[in-house]
């Protein structure tokens, strides 16, 4: 990514400082979008008539995704952009939690319209989805806020650490890459630690069952600001695009794109983007399947 790193953890916590969660709580109003509209297909069958029925995470990973006071309804950054593409679209929205080993075949299958589980674009997975970006991405390390660790650039960095990260996820694919370059350079290669809930990450972190918890920026800074509890040493090495993920070929991404440029132009989406303290990853407009992660 081409943020200072500095400045990026700067604007990070004084951003995640001043959430509000329970303002948060309160959806933001969301204006019908009549080119958005037009430009949803003709022969397109929605999973339920009338409703854009959204893959959300249903992991706790603030500010990406989170339960609301109630204990029940999804809030978050992700939420809210589904609320912006349900709304411009003038249609109700049905967010449905999912594990993320689950949206491939939920979109695939039918079961979902779109899935936003906080997923970057990659060349692999343009072959079986469309994308419409809304949000530029950054992998980071975060540590425990007493670690001997004090940054991490390169792969000798990570030699013979305990590294949590999500299986199937980008971060796991840059890890593994890592351990090879460690092995042929007689480093002993990282620990890949796989979790699939954000209280185990936290326990893991703190306890010294795990070094390294290697995952998505907006998570890890969001963390290190909330608490003070952990801190962030590093970025990952490989930029990303944030996007809404539809079925190949189905031309409903068209329409996502058109929602997403007109909250964009309307001021919507920033408003999203702030209360949740992303502005600093913020698409100037949203581009349909841009050039993705390779590996």
């Amino acid at each position: 990514m081409k943020y200072g790193f500095l400045a990026l953890l700067a604007a990070a916590s004084v951003s995640h400082a001043a959430i509000d969660l329970s303002a948060n709580e309160q959806p933001l109003p969301v204006t019908v979008d009549p080119q958005a509209v037009a430009k949803i297909p003709v022969n397109y069958k929605f999973v339920e008539p009338g409703t854009l029925t959204v893959a959300i995470s249903a992991l706790n990973s603030p500010p990406l995704a989170l339960l609301a006071s109630d204990n029940r309804t999804r809030i978050g950054s992700d939420p809210d952009i589904a609320r912006l593409l349900a709304g411009s679209l003038g249609l109700k929205l049905k967010l449905v939690p999912t594990a993320w080993e689950d949206w491939p075949l939920g979109i695939s299958s039918g079961r979902y319209d779109v899935a936003l589980v906080n997923i970057a674009v990659t060349e692999q997975r343009k072959q079986k989805f469309d994308f419409a970006t809304y949000r530029v991405d950054s992998l980071a390390f975060s540590v425990k806020s007493t670690s001997e660790v004090q940054a991490i650039k390169s792969a000798a960095d990570l030699a013979g650490k305990k590294v949590i990260v999500g299986s199937g996820t980008n971060q796991e694919r840059i890890l593994l890459g890592w351990n090879e370059e460690n092995k042929n350079a007689g480093r002993e290669p990282a620990l890949p630690i796989y979790l699939t809930d954000d209280a185990s990450g936290n326990l893991y972190i703190q306890s010294g069952r795990a070094d390294v918890f290697f995952g998505p920026q907006s998570v890890s800074a969001y963390k290190a600001a909330l608490t003070g509890k952990t801190r962030v040493v590093g970025l990952g090495p490989k930029k990303a695009y944030v996007a809404t993920t539809t079925k190949k070929g189905n031309q409903l991404v068209f329409a996502l794109q058109a929602a997403l440029d007109g909250a964009i132009q309307r001021g919507e989406y920033q408003q999203v983007l702030a209360r949740w303290g992303e502005e600093g990853e913020a698409v100037a407009q949203s581009a349909v399947n841009p050039p993705g992660i390779t590996y």
